[in-house]
């Protein structure tokens, strides 16, 4: 597999993870307020982080100047996203909610733009207006159904500019553990989220309806951000954000298996469109001669990917990440706009 490829396929794994709990978030979020729903889901993310570490990825330490970072991230997406998102779920029903998740990637791909300067090229901007117009049909047909009420779809809406801020705020993490990136985001997240649930007065939560929060926090939040953060890794914010598109769909798929919608010829119009979003990332071929200046650094890296040839004693396989040093080099291979990468 490509380092393109194989980032695309962490990057849908995670939106698959994120996608099923939407529907559960709407059905649990009933019986539990925004900021508890919000506190509940970061907290199932941060126990995730202790449970994965059996399978522990590479990346270096986090380092005191990463707190500032880290304590936006945990504002924004952590706090601010998911109590958005659980109210305006509410109020819009599971799949209409689910749809509206198609925003973030708009979002992010724009910020990763603007922000990093990240080359998006026509055949991105193809798959992403192939995803953006496959979201577009679905809210069109929940749009005939009278399922929409305008305060829910904005919070939903700014729920999604909440997680994009968080998906580019993020994108210099992504040389971290990515597990401690969850832990730290979740742990914080989830104590923001409790201290304005209490000062909202929120009445503490039901245990079956708080039990799925949780388990909804482990998978769709902490095990799907550890992979996001390391598609990113590979691709970069835009491409990520652009495959995790694929989210809105699983959770509207789910909502409507569960009777929340019927299907039509929208749907099926929909699908076709994704699909050949997903072909456009997966396909990507970027190649070209280009030069690194001399650095040294702590990131994860593999001995086949071009760029780290020293020797281990005794040797190491796989992606790993310890300090090293690069001499000047110019040389030609695939490649995404990830940090290492980012001439334009």
């Amino acid at each position: 597999m490509t380092t393109i490829s194989r980032g695309v396929g962490l990057a849908a794994i995670a939106a698959i993870a994120f996608g099923v709990t939407t529907p559960l978030v709407a059905w649990a979020g009933a019986w539990v307020g925004p900021f508890a729903t919000a506190a509940l889901l970061y907290a199932g993310a941060a126990g995730s982080s202790v449970l994965l570490r059996v399978a522990r990825g590479s990346g270096g330490k986090l380092v005191r100047g990463d707190v500032p970072r880290l304590v936006g991230v945990a504002i924004a997406g952590a706090a601010i996203a998911p109590a958005l998102l659980a109210w305006g779920l509410q109020r819009t029903g599971a799949t209409s909610g689910a749809l509206l998740l198609n925003l973030e990637a708009v979002f992010t791909v724009a910020l990763a733009r603007l922000v990093f300067r990240e080359p998006v090229g026509g055949r991105v901007g193809v798959a992403l207006a192939a995803v953006s117009a496959g979201g577009a049909a679905l809210v069109l047909g929940a749009a005939t159904t009278g399922d929409w009420r305008v305060p829910g779809v904005l919070a939903i809406a700014g729920a999604t500019l909440a997680w994009s801020i968080d998906n580019t705020l993020t994108r210099p993490l992504a040389e971290r553990d990515p597990l401690a990136v969850v832990g730290a985001k979740g742990g914080i997240g989830a104590a923001l989220s409790l201290a304005a649930a209490a000062i909202a007065g929120e009445h503490a939560p039901p245990l079956r309806p708080a039990l799925v929060l949780l388990a909804c926090g482990a998978t769709g939040y902490g095990l799907s951000l550890r992979l996001y953060l390391t598609a990113q890794r590979r691709i970069g914010a835009a491409r990520t954000g652009s495959v995790f598109a694929l989210a809105p769909f699983v959770g509207a798929a789910v909502a409507i298996a569960f009777g929340d919608r019927a299907l039509d010829w929208l749907t099926g119009l929909a699908a076709a469109l994704f699909g050949l979003g997903v072909y456009l990332h997966v396909s990507e071929h970027h190649e070209h001669e280009h030069g690194h200046e001399a650095v040294e650094h702590d990131h994860p890296h593999r001995h086949d990917d071009g760029h780290h040839d020293h020797a281990h004693d005794p040797s190491v396989a796989g992606e790993h990440s310890h300090a090293h040093r690069h001499g000047a080099l110019v040389h030609r291979h695939e490649h995404a706009p990830d940090l290492h990468h980012d001439h334009h």
